[in-house]
């Protein structure tokens, strides 16, 4: 089966602030389609021009970058004028999913619950933010990801220099009421639910050291929700992530709150493939080992019009 994948590309490192994590988890994704005999070789877009990528003739790409210029529809678009099949989500699905306030809009439009949230600029109001939305409050750059340029604000004085750190990344910023209960993500593939995991840090929230760097974070899987509660996590993830039209893979991360009412956060189209990462995570505990979902997401890629 992997010799009929053909010549494979590993999109891997980018532009993004997220380089280093696209790095390795290229690096893993790499290893693991070698060791299944799959034609496998690394393209860094950072490193090389379009006119390469073509010149490479790859049957198709894993695409392991993240953050800008891989995980929002650029590099999507990009694939789908030359013709080269790519995992995960199309154009639009890609964009939207990178834009945590489109998300938003179009998740409320389809009443999926998500936190309460206002948009943030140099000279907005921010006493009267907090009053609104009540305190903790996340603050977060609009479209970045593995929780770069985020704050968790627990007094209205400490809003301007957390809106200006998130300003660093992005122009969108966004206020986000902080939902008190457990963290929780859940992977898909092949538009499968994976097991739900809970996330436990003693750090302020789930930021970019306890993501990568820290090694007493703890996953916990199986989640401790009964099943019935966590099938319904799951059908709401996967309705969240149909929502936004992604395909192929991904992770939805949410809130549940003290009364067991899920708040959903994010979709993340790309997600990491590193030694720390959760879809890997929660595929073994399904019994999928890491070369063998590598090998059955790269079997999904598809061109979005094809």
């Amino acid at each position: 089966m992997t010799k009929s994948l053909g010549k494979v590309g590993v999109l891997l490192g980018g532009r993004s602030a997220e380089r280093e994590v696209s790095l390795k988890s290229g690096g893993m994704v790499l290893q693991a389609l070698r060791a299944r005999g799959v034609d496998a070789h690394p393209f860094d877009p950072a490193e090389h021009g379009l006119a390469e990528l073509i010149a490479e003739r790859f049957d198709r790409v894993f695409i392991a970058l993240h953050g800008r210029y891989g995980e929002d529809g650029t590099m999507q678009g990009a694939l789908e004028l030359l013709g080269i099949p790519y995992t995960g989500s199309g154009v639009m699905a890609s964009s939207l999913a990178m834009d945590k306030w489109r998300t938003k809009l179009v998740w409320q439009a389809a009443g999926i619950p998500t936190p309460k949230y206002e948009l943030l600029q140099a000279d907005t109001d921010f006493a009267a933010v907090a009053a609104r939305l009540g305190l903790p409050i996340m603050v977060k750059p609009a479209n970045e990801g593995s929780s770069i340029g985020m704050s968790k604000v627990r007094q209205a004085a400490e809003l301007p220099a957390a809106h200006a750190l998130a300003a660093k990344y992005d122009a969108i910023v966004i206020a986000e009421q902080f939902i008190e209960g457990s963290e929780l993500t859940a992977g898909v593939l092949d538009r499968q639910p994976l097991p739900v995991i809970r996330l436990e840090t003693a750090r302020d929230f789930y930021d970019y050291e306890a993501k990568y760097v820290s090694d007493d974070t703890r996953y916990i899987l199986p989640c401790g929700l009964e099943a019935t509660a966590e099938a319904a996590v799951q059908a709401g993830a996967l309705r969240a992530f149909d929502a936004l039209g992604c395909r192929g893979w991904g992770r939805v991360d949410l809130m549940m709150d003290r009364a067991g009412k899920p708040y959903f956060l994010e979709v993340n189209t790309s997600p990491g493939m590193t030694d720390h990462s959760l879809v890997p995570m929660a595929a073994r505990h399904a019994g999928i080992p890491f070369d063998e979902l590598c090998v059955r997401i790269l079997a999904s890629a598809a061109l979005e019009r094809a």
